[in-house]
């Protein structure tokens, strides 16, 4: 069939859906707590550890970081308890397996390498860092500046499940030097993934005297002053172990995307090409050379099939750990690295699909826009690059201006980081005009036509991506985003919440809940900044980014996405022996806590119901 008539049946299919179930949806529901606007601000790439390893809470609160464990001391250098978080030597000589034997430590970390890193060489050895750093956490700016431009870490799937070793958090840094990115097809021999030791790598926001001598105030001062107004989580992590586009799905699907067939494109699951399905098991004479995997390599990954390579052994650790389901459907090949959507910005903009191509094929598997639309809770997701950002915000936002690369500022849309230019249901109906950029964000805080929840991706140039942005520039999106906010009718009825997609691959020493097949992933930051939030508070509770979709459907009396999305899990019941571990695992938390309402509703203290008789397709 012709692919015009294609879209045109899914968009008539879907808009009659959609208007049946508005009109089942006579009025918007009203909320549990006095928060009527929802922000959702994701940046990118950067563990709790990487931000706020050094970080010290009010009296009273207590955090657990690389401070509070001893792992270093208040001035950046190496703490009593610093072999903690020492990197082993791993061995993976047969097949792949998420925890490795160990043939001995690092006696000093490999020196980090430059990757893309811009306005220094590219792919050498960074020899602005030392050659023999200590075998542990190393403080960047110690030797580059905060606002500097590093290397980026390794953050792919089975990777990740690598570097967490069964919780012992002990291979970062030889995944770095076995695999990398990944084969992406290249031979075995002389294969050097140039990465180092980029992931130890943290800030510190204490004073400090760096590498040259001159004494220092602290690094991500913004972040600890919101730490210190509000409310924070040292228990938040990625839902999906791995990187950005698997994450961005899992935000707004509490699930994940998978391969579905280019001949129907109506959503129905097919068999991948065989060069983009996962195959971590190493090359024969290899140490964990994987034998198809990269971004050019492999992405997805038959989990319901334990025969697949890598699925039985994430099973065998979600067994040990508890966990008992893998919450894979039948015959689906599951997206868990970064492939491109379909649709490029515009439903006119689609892109080649193919074995060689790397794009995602169109999705139709519930999301929570489907949910919201459902009971006329209104919403948007502002991804800043899309449409005509690059002129409207041509040198500057807000007045801070854009980094200049190659002789121009950088903004650079980020494909993967707009989920919902994968999904039919969006992309070929009127809902696609909700999919907006920055300059409406702004717009909509101007003129009080903000939506009940809105989704904010930043500019690439302030997401804080390494080698092609800071933490320090995502500072500066999140000063004039929050000023914008506070300074609008809006605030008084507000809760931004703000996180990055995943840890990008550094370095975190906290505990990690295998949930189900795709994660749980490292440790992130969390902040909540609104009226309501705790004041300096450090929540402690287990979260992960289905949290954000378990608060907005807890605030808005909403149903679950689907019978596959974690939303569906029970809140933490803290173990009496770790406050960080939920005793009735697998569990994740509503983000409840992070607040204070004067006048809390009689139903706040319980979990919203769970309807799993919604609308949409489950797949």
């Amino acid at each position: 069939m012709n692919i015009r008539l294609l879209l045109k049946s899914a968009c008539l299919a879907t808009t009659a859906l959609t208007a049946t179930s508005i009109v089942i949806a006579a009025k918007a529901e009203s909320t549990r707590t006095p928060i009527k606007h929802v922000i959702i601000v994701v940046g990118e790439n950067r563990t709790f550890d990487n931000l706020f390893g050094g970080y010290r809470p009010a009296a009273g609160q207590s955090v657990d970081n690389l401070l509070s464990k001893g792992i270093i001391k208040a001035d950046g250098t190496p703490g009593p308890n610093f072999s903690k978080a020492a990197q082993n030597i791993g061995s993976d000589l047969y097949h792949y397996e998420v925890v490795t034997p160990s043939t001995g430590a690092y006696a000093t970390l490999p020196q980090p390498y430059t990757t893309y890193a811009a306005g220094v060489p590219q792919g050498v050895p960074d020899a602005r860092f030392p050659a023999d750093l200590p075998n542990g956490p190393y403080q960047i700016s110690k030797y580059v500046s905060y606002a500097s431009y590093t290397g980026d870490p390794v953050h792919r799937f089975f990777q990740m499940w690598q570097e967490w070793d069964g919780g012992k958090l002990d291979k970062f840094v030889w995944v770095e030097k076995t695999i990398g990115t990944g084969s992406n097809g290249n031979s075995p021999a002389g294969f050097d993934p140039k990465e180092g030791a980029i992931s130890m790598g943290f800030f510190n926001m204490n004073a400090y005297t760096d590498a040259n001598g001159a004494a220092q105030t602290g690094d991500a001062p913004y972040f600890k002053s919101l730490a210190d107004s509000y409310a924070i989580s040292d228990n938040y992590h990625q839902a999906v172990m791995g990187g950005t586009g698997a994450n961005f799905q899992a935000i707004v699907t509490g699930h994940a995307a998978f391969y579905t067939d280019p001949a129907r494109l109506d959503g129905s699951p097919a068999t991948p090409p065989v060069n983009q399905i996962e195959n971590p098991d190493p090359v024969s004479g290899t140490n964990n050379y994987y034998t198809q995997d990269g971004y050019s390599g492999g992405s997805y990954v038959n989990c319901h099939d334990l025969s697949q390579p890598g699925v039985a052994a994430v099973d065998q650790q979600l067994r040990s750990h508890g966990t008992y389901e893998r919450k894979c459907a039948p015959g689906h090949y599951y997206l868990v690295n970064n492939y491109n959507m379909y649709w490029n910005q515009t439903p006119s903009a689609t892109r080649t699909l193919g074995a060689t191509k790397f794009t995602l094929p169109p999705q139709k598997a519930s999301t929570i826009v489907d949910v919201l639309n459902a009971h006329n809770v209104s919403w948007k997701y502002y991804s800043a690059d899309r449409g005509d950002d690059a002129t409207v915000f041509a040198n500057s936002v807000d007045g801070v201006n854009f980094p200049v690369t190659g002789g121009a500022p950088f903004h650079s849309y980020c494909g993967i980081c707009d989920p919902l230019t994968g999904y039919l249901q969006v992309m070929t109906t009127s809902e696609y005009a909700k999919l907006q950029n920055y300059g409406a964000f702004l717009k909509d805080l101007t003129d009080s036509t903000l939506p009940a929840v809105s989704f904010v991706r930043p500019f690439e140039a302030f997401a804080a991506h390494p080698a092609d942005s800071t933490s320090n520039l995502y500072e500066q999106f999140l000063k004039t985003l929050i000023a914008r906010v506070q300074n609008s009718s809006a605030w008084d009825s507000t809760a931004i919440f703000i996180t990055t997609d995943e840890g990008g691959g550094y370095y975190d020493s906290g505990y990690i809940q295998p949930v189900d097949f795709f994660g749980d992933g490292t440790r992130i930051p969390l902040i909540v900044v609104s009226p309501y939030a705790k004041k300096g508070y450090v929540d402690h509770t287990y979260y992960d980014h289905v949290s954000l979709l378990k608060f907005i459907e807890r605030n808005w009396k909403l149903p679950t996405v689907s019978h596959l999305s974690r939303d569906n899990l029970p809140n933490p019941i803290p173990s009496r022996e770790n406050p960080y571990i939920p005793a009735n695992r697998p569990a994740i938390g509503d983000l409840v806590d992070l607040f204070v309402f004067a006048d809390r509703d009689h139903d706040d203290d319980h979990d919203h119901d769970h309807d799993h008789g919604h609308h949409g397709r489950d797949r």
